[in-house]
């Protein structure tokens, strides 16, 4: 459970400038990001008229982020974090504003560009990645990063949610060259922002040491601790198997016979659920009892998925997963959280890329695994056995992981590793 009595200082951390300013660094460079993903994919879309490129639009940039974390880590540890965002962030804008200038130049250019841009805005968050979570634990006073945890989730997500729609109002309104140049001067307000917050010390590090070496002891601190290998573990085998999402057009379709119409509220009913307990943090943040409530966040998650998969009528599969959203979004608060308190400073860049590794292979395989398992299952019946292996794995990881049972996140003291 959340903490249920209200600290009077639950809004502190807002009073902080410097938060403020990555409040809404957070929120401009998601709504940016969003917005060019959307807009991308419906141009390449356009000229190819094949839906092979939306998927190979997705690799070119999961692959250079996803193989560049572990070292991107390293560098968030080796040097000013506020640095690398300010570069990468820049990136961001200039490919922002280089996909404008691709714009207009019409299908005679070819697919090319498109994906050397997302190639490298991919290269960007394989740096920037590691080093954003690790940066917002030097701005917050480590007594506010709980709270601070919980702002940032809620605006992620509120942005991520308005992102898209952003993206497709101004495609429609103003073509995709304005889209990319909205997005652009959204990434530059996020840059200013981030230049507003004072530069902050250099993590310690061993000068000299080989980078394998730094990347051997990231992992080997996060395999170490519990708390941090077994919430990443349950994020990784919740969303693999539990995971909904990429079949909800079959549901809609096939399954509960709703068309687009239910279509759009399937889709938009976990984001419904998880923006309204980030929320909710805010004021009651995840406390002593933060373990149990992870383990019972994810495990509620996996009886939300056998439901939604058993379901045939439109408003229980909507209320299943406005529940796997809120479940969902509790999971999310817990492990930024602990990923922020349970990892010392000058290791943090390094557990960060883990992490987001992790998420990113959740993220990819699990709408692979999703595929697979549908055709060889049948679809209802692969979204129920799967809440079935979640909580299977909840059951498993609440076992073997006495240290994650019992993590409590009012503890502030830092861990040295």
């Amino acid at each position: 459970m959340l903490v249920s009595a209200r600290d009077p200082s639950s809004r502190a951390v807002l009073q902080l400038p410097e938060f403020r300013a990555m409040l809404l660094a957070t929120l401009c460079s998601t709504l940016a990001g969003r917005a060019v993903a959307l807009t991308v994919a419906y141009q390449l879309y356009q000229l190819t008229k094949n839906p092979l490129t939306l998927g190979i639009l997705g690799l070119v940039e999961a692959i250079p982020a996803l193989s560049l974390a572990l070292f991107g880590g390293v560098v968030a540890d080796r040097n000013d974090r506020r640095r690398i965002l300010l570069t990468t962030t820049t990136i961001e804008v200039g490919c922002a504003l280089l996909f404008a200038g691709y714009a207009l130049l019409g299908a005679g250019a070819g697919v090319g560009p498109i994906l050397a841009l997302v190639f490298c805005l991919g290269l960007a968050r394989g740096f920037s990645d590691p080093a954003l979570p690790a940066f917002e634990a030097q701005v917050v006073p480590r007594e506010l990063l709980l709270r601070a945890s919980a702002w940032q989730a809620s605006v992620w997500q509120a942005a991520a949610i308005a992102g898209p729609a952003v993206g497709g109002v101004l495609y429609a309104a103003l073509g995709a060259r304005g889209a990319y140049l909205f997005a652009a001067a959204l990434f530059g307000v996020a840059l200013g922002c981030v230049a507003f917050i004072r530069p902050k010390p250099r993590p310690h590090f061993v000068p000299g040491e080989p980078v394998w070496q730094s990347i051997k002891e990231g992992l080997a601190f996060v395999l170490r601790r519990q708390v941090l290998v077994g919430s990443m573990a349950l994020d990784l085998f919740s969303v693999l198997f539990g995971g909904a999402v990429a079949l909800l057009p079959v549901f809609a379709s096939d399954i509960l016979r709703v068309g687009p119409t239910g279509l759009g509220l399937l889709v938009a009913a976990p984001s419904v659920g998880a923006l309204a307990v980030m929320l909710y943090a805010t004021t009651r943040p995840p406390g002593k009892n933060a373990g149990r409530t992870l383990l019972g966040a994810v495990a509620g998650f996996g009886v939300c998925m056998v439901v939604f998969g058993l379901s045939r009528n439109l408003a229980l599969s909507v209320a299943a997963l406005v529940l796997a959203g809120l479940f969902d979004g509790i999971s999310m608060v817990v492990r930024r959280a602990t990923l922020r308190l349970k990892a010392p400073d000058h290791l943090r860049g390094r557990v960060s890329a883990v992490s987001s590794m992790f998420i990113g292979a959740s993220n990819e395989l699990g709408a692979f695994e999703s595929g697979v398992a549908a055709s060889l299952l049948g679809t209802a019946r692969s979204v129920w056995l799967g809440g079935l292996v979640t909580l299977l794995v909840v059951g498993v990881t609440a076992y073997l992981a006495p240290e994650l049972r019992a993590m409590d996140l009012t503890d502030v003291a830092e861990d040295r590793g």
